[in-house]
């Protein structure tokens, strides 16, 4: 084998977003098989170190939050159909703020639509998980180093922040095999959730300026450790809506909020003097790059940014944005979902999409988008 060779493998997105999990500290998978997430599935049965194959969705989340309040660190991978079973006990887990993966494999909807068609269909969903609008962080995957990258960071915000974390991604990403050079991929570093070291009693829900409690396994017994999806207080006592128990449901929100920068995961092409700006995210990344590399060929000045970081929405995309006259936000489904949590219904001048469904974007689409106008 040549030397330039010997790291070349004919991979897919799955198995390395798999390696990446387990190498982050992720070390339970339940899942419940549903295309196009059955790779992940297939994978976690061979990598780590407890994998549970549960009878449907509603128990995977179940089953994942009781390894949680254990000390495990959990992971699953499914498509709409079975995330849409999962949202209640998404809520659940993000209340008594347990450590978790979702990873979400878009397909074509609505409802089962096409599980072997790919899409970027379920971002609102994702955005409207929480009952009364509070974040889960979400990524998304832009290509196969962030499968790597991405995956990992998922994962290790999940654990800083105990809370449920949403990874995105698409059915070509996780199951199209291609070459990929791996020598470049960074090590990744395992984390666990940091736990309680005190010798006073254990409040499980007081926090520091972090705005991040300190954790305690069910499974010892030095200290009584209440877990409660109901609204409570920093004891873990249901309240009814108290001051206490109502600036610890806020904590919630505010410390997703509050780390943002740490886990906001962004490319940014900038092309100085350009007045276009091509967005774009998941899957629809890969035509977005190709179509900037050709729209430069053109002579357009054209600057790109990828999102990785996609909820809650970082500052900086805005700040961004703002420095362009023009921007053309590029995903695959059919109205314009990130497009929309951009800019709202009214939109600003100068913003247009380039969307579609049941098939994958052309960069030539793109291309013609941004010269439209020209």
């Amino acid at each position: 084998m040549h030397d330039n060779k010997k790291n070349l493998a004919f991979i897919d997105g799955s198995r390395l977003i798999t390696e990446a999990l387990v190498r982050a500290g992720a070390d339970t998978f339940v899942g419940y098989p549903i295309t196009p997430a059955n790779l992940l599935y297939l994978y976690a049965t061979k990598r780590f170190p407890t994998m549970l194959a549960a009878p449907d969705e509603i128990t995977t989340l179940q089953w994942m939050s009781g390894f949680a309040i254990s000390g495990h660190v959990p992971v699953t991978a499914t498509s709409f159909p079975g995330y849409a079973l999962m949202v209640e006990s998404i809520g659940m887990a993000a209340m008594m703020e347990l450590p978790m993966v979702i990873i979400l494999v878009q397909r074509l909807g609505p409802a089962t639509g096409t599980a072997t068609r790919g899409a970027q269909g379920d971002l609102n969903v994702v955005f409207g998980t929480m009952s009364g609008g509070y974040s889960l962080p979400t990524f998304s995957i832009s290509n196969y180093h962030d499968c790597w990258e991405v995956s990992a960071k998922a994962v290790h915000t999940a654990i800083e922040l105990r809370t449920p974390v949403v990874l995105l991604t698409s059915k070509e990403m996780v199951m199209t095999q291609q070459s990929f050079d791996w020598s470049d991929l960074p090590e990744i570093a395992p984390k666990k959730v940091k736990q309680f070291e005190g010798e006073g009693q254990y409040f499980p829900y007081k926090a520091d300026e972090s705005l991040v409690s300190d954790f305690l396994p069910v499974s010892q017994n030095k200290h009584q450790v209440r877990i409660t999806a109901s609204t409570h207080d920093t004891r873990g006592i249901l309240q009814n809506s108290t001051p206490e128990a109502i600036n610890n449901t806020k904590r919630l929100e505010e410390k997703v909020n509050k780390h943002l920068d740490s886990y906001t995961l962004y490319d940014f092409d900038e092309q100085e003097g350009a007045e276009t700006l091509v967005v774009s995210w998941d899957i629809s990344s890969l035509a977005s790059r190709e179509a900037v590399v050709e729209l430069r060929n053109k002579g357009k000045m054209v600057s790109l940014l990828i999102a990785k970081t996609l909820l809650p929405i970082p500052k900086v995309y805005i700040d961004i944005i703002q420095r362009y006259k023009k921007v053309v936000v590029v995903e695959e489904n059919l109205k314009g979902q990130f497009r929309q949590l951009l800019f709202g219904a009214a939109g600003r001048e100068g913003v247009t999409g380039v969307n579609g469904i049941a098939k994958m974007i052309n960069p030539s689409e793109i291309v013609e988008e941004v010269m439209r106008y020209e």
